[in-house]
C-alpha cells in the first residue's frame, strides 16, 4: 500500500487527526477555516465533512441542516455555495467553506480525511465534484464515509485515492431508519464488501472488535473515532492505528 499510496498512507498512522478541525467551544467552530488552519499549525492530520450544494458545489459542513451551526433554517442542500458562504459559523465570524477553500488553506502540511456524506440512493454527483477538486490538490488525502457505495463508486472510477469505510454499532436513532438486516450486515462489517476500503474508520462504541481484528490481521488498518479524553484511547489504542480526536491533545 505503501507503494500505491505513499506519504497518504504514511500519514494514516500518524500524526493524530483532529475531528472537524482543532475546534472548541469558545475558540474556532468546527469544519471552519480557523479550526483547519489550527490543526495544520500544530501538526495534526484533519478530518472534515463535504456535502453538496444546490448548484453542485462540494462545501465543508457536517450537518443536513443549517440550524444548529448557523442558526439559519433549511438544508445545505437548498442552498447555493453563495449563500452559504454568506452564512456565519455559530461562535464567530467564520463561515463556510467550500472544499476548495478548505483544501488550498491546507496545502500540504495535513493529511485530510474528506467525510463525502452521500445519501445511499444519489452516489455519484457528490463523488464526482470532489474527485475533480482533487485533481488540482496535491496533498495528502483520503476519501472515508458511511456509504459503502460511494467507496464503490471511487474504487471503480478512481481506485488512485485512498479510501476508509466508517462504521459504528448501528444501534441509535438514525439507523433504525434502515431495515434490520442491512444494521445487522453494517454492524457486522460484512459491507466491507461493497466498499472494498483500504482502512477502517470505526467508532468506539465497536470497539474492540473481533471483526475489525481478523481485517487488521490482514494488513487493514484500523483507526478509532471520536475520542474525547485519553482514557477511551487508552482503552483500544491496541486495536487500533491511528485516532480521530477532539477536546483534548493527544
Amino acid at each position: 500500500m505503501k507503494e500505491k499510496f505513499g506519504e497518504a498512507w504514511e500519514r494514516l498512522f500518524a500524526p493524530p487527526i483532529a475531528h472537524r478541525g482543532l475546534w472548541s467551544p469558545d475558540g474556532y467552530p468546527e469544519n471552519s477555516l480557523g479550526a483547519f488552519q489550527a490543526a495544520s499549525a500544530a501538526g495534526y492530520g484533519i478530518e472534515l465533512d463535504v456535502q453538496l450544494t444546490a448548484d453542485g458545489e462540494a462545501v465543508v459542513f457536517h450537518d443536513a441542516s443549517l440550524e444548529r451551526m448557523t442558526g439559519a433554517h433549511g438544508r445545505v442542500a437548498d442552498h447555493t455555495a453563495a449563500d452559504l458562504g454568506r452564512l456565519s459559523l455559530a461562535g464567530g465570524e467564520e463561515t463556510i467553506p467550500t472544499l476548495a477553500d478548505a483544501l488550498a488553506l491546507v496545502g500540504h502540511r495535513s493529511m485530510v480525511h474528506i467525510e463525502i456524506k452521500s445519501a445511499f440512493g444519489d452516489v455519484g454527483p457528490l463523488e464526482r465534484r470532489v474527485h475533480e477538486i482533487l485533481i488540482d490538490h496535491n496533498g495528502p488525502i483520503c476519501v472515508i464515509g458511511f456509504n459503502p457505495y460511494s467507496h464503490a463508486w471511487f474504487a471503480d472510477h478512481h481506485p488512485q485515492i485512498l479510501r476508509g469505510l466508517d462504521s459504528y454499532s448501528y444501534r441509535d436513532a438514525n439507523a433504525r431508519r434502515l431495515a434490520p438486516d442491512l444494521r445487522r450486515s453494517f454492524s457486522r462489517l460484512e459491507h466491507v464488501d461493497i466498499a472494498r476500503p483500504h482502512f477502517l474508520a470505526l467508532s468506539l462504541d465497536m470497539l474492540p472488535n473481533a471483526q475489525a481484528t481478523a481485517l487488521r490481521a490482514k494488513g487493514m488498518p484500523i483507526i478509532a473515532w471520536t475520542v474525547r479524553k485519553p482514557s477511551e484511547w487508552d482503552a483500544v489504542k491496541s486495536h487500533c492505528d491511528n485516532l480521530i480526536f477532539e477536546a483534548f491533545a493527544p
